[in-house]
């Protein structure tokens, strides 16, 4: 079996006005979904970014995979690596650690592996759980994903939502009780670095009283100074599951533990194996956030997970705005990940729009199930993709940029980090 044809489309999606540390989400956010055919015409899935620079590096890399097994991710690598890595274009986020330039080939890999990972388990009729080693659980508990929000009538430009805004406590507790009316969530993260820290506290604290059996998770994206996550600390003492990337940095993150002795969580400052050997000496975080679609695919968050076991860390799961095949991918992983033993993070409850078979993937009791179907168990529709292709021929978005605009409705807004 080889690779017959290789074939990237980029999409967007509609995204509400979430706020977070660097300003507020576009009313789209953008994807690559990405299809390996093989010359016995069983096709493998895979999903990652679709800014201009992850998608360019997939458009560069593509037809030099033609005639490579699918088996052979060693040759994916060196065909990605000689097609070079996609160049910085626009603002890197520091809330998006896919965004760094520096993981380039490690994004445009990762994406490509999770396709040729889908087709290898296609052509043997097993699911991809299976082959990464078997399902240590069948059912994958994610977590409620709670923002700080504005009203989708903010802007025109964002599509009517029925989440309403959330800019206070009694807001933020409707929005958990509908998030975890509907889908059952056992577990809740809070999106933080948005509003006055007191603020955000007092909505966790709020959270607290209305679900106190749920276990909570802030994250303020590296948006408040040392001194304030440790007044923070002292604030939620007792509230928290796991205290997530509150201040910036290795360092910053080693003396707050040492301050507080809270659990740190992060996506920002433990995003590959160099930061990884830092971390372990420094003692600055306990739990791993891990994204395969900056780390490497699926096989380098196994490794991940083996070291995150060797070293006594926690791990769990990041996430980004995304569709199904990234959520289906994050749940094989999960599924045979043993160690992983925190709700893991999604975003999927916010995007009304996706590109497979039968619509939306289900979350009930808080979890996402894997089967036995071969591959990812999931199907593109193909009216859907282009009709989300058109879209992002049509939304002008080519770079994720939420100062530029934060700074429609706030015209003095900065980068300023830490802000608080």
């Amino acid at each position: 079996m080889k690779i017959a044809a290789v074939r990237v489309t980029p999409i967007a999606i509609s995204d509400p006005p979430l706020l977070n540390a660097s300003g507020v989400h576009e009313p789209f956010a953008l994807r690559s979904i990405i299809e390996v055919e093989a010359d016995n015409g069983l096709v493998g899935l895979g999903e990652t970014y679709g800014d201009k620079p992850v998608l360019d590096g997939l458009l560069s890399a593509k037809d030099s995979l033609v005639g490579l097994s699918p088996f052979d991710l060693n040759g994916l690598w060196q065909r990605v690596v000689a097609a070079g890595a996609p160049a910085s274009q626009g603002v890197e986020l520091d809330v998006a650690p896919g965004s760094a330039a520096n993981k380039g080939d490690r994004k445009v890999f990762g994406g490509f592996e999770v396709a040729f990972l889908d087709l290898q388990a296609r052509s043997l009729g097993i699911p991809v759980h299976e082959l990464l080693g078997g399902a240590v659980r069948r059912k994958v508990p994610f977590s409620a994903y709670l923002f700080f929000k504005f009203a989708s009538d903010v802007d025109p430009s964002y599509r009517p939502d029925p989440w309403g805004p959330a800019l206070n406590a009694e807001q933020m507790v409707a929005q958990a009780r509908k998030m975890i009316d509907e889908y059952g969530f056992g577990s809740i993260k809070l999106k933080a670095g948005a509003l006055e820290p007191e603020v955000e506290v007092e909505c966790l604290k709020a959270l607290k009283r209305a679900f106190p059996n749920h276990p909570l998770r802030i994250d303020p994206n590296a948006n408040w100074s040392l001194e304030t996550a440790v007044r923070m600390a002292e604030l939620l003492k007792g509230d928290l599951e796991y205290y997530e990337d509150p201040t910036p940095g290795l360092e910053g993150m080693a003396a707050l533990h040492q301050a507080t002795g809270l659990p740190l969580a992060t996506n920002m400052v433990v995003t590959d194996m160099d930061e990884f050997r830092r971390n372990v000496s420094l003692n600055g975080v306990q739990i791993v956030l891990s994204d395969h679609h900056y780390w490497g695919g699926l096989r380098a968050t196994q490794v991940l997970a083996t070291m995150c076991e060797t070293f006594g860390l926690g791990l769990s799961m990041h996430s980004n705005s995304h569709l199904g095949i990234s959520l289906m991918a994050m749940t094989h992983l999960a599924a045979a990940v043993p160690n992983l033993t925190y709700a893991c993070d999604t975003h999927y409850p916010w995007q009304d729009d996706e590109v497979l078979k039968g619509g939306k993937i289900a979350i009930e009791g808080g979890c996402v199930s894997v089967t036995d179907a071969p591959g990812l168990g999931v199907e593109i529709d193909q009216d859907a993709l282009a009709a989300l292709h058109e879209q992002y021929l049509r939304c002008g978005i080519t770079n994720r940029d939420d100062v530029s605009q934060m700074r429609k409705f706030r015209p003095d807004w900065t980068r300023k980090k830490p802000r608080y």
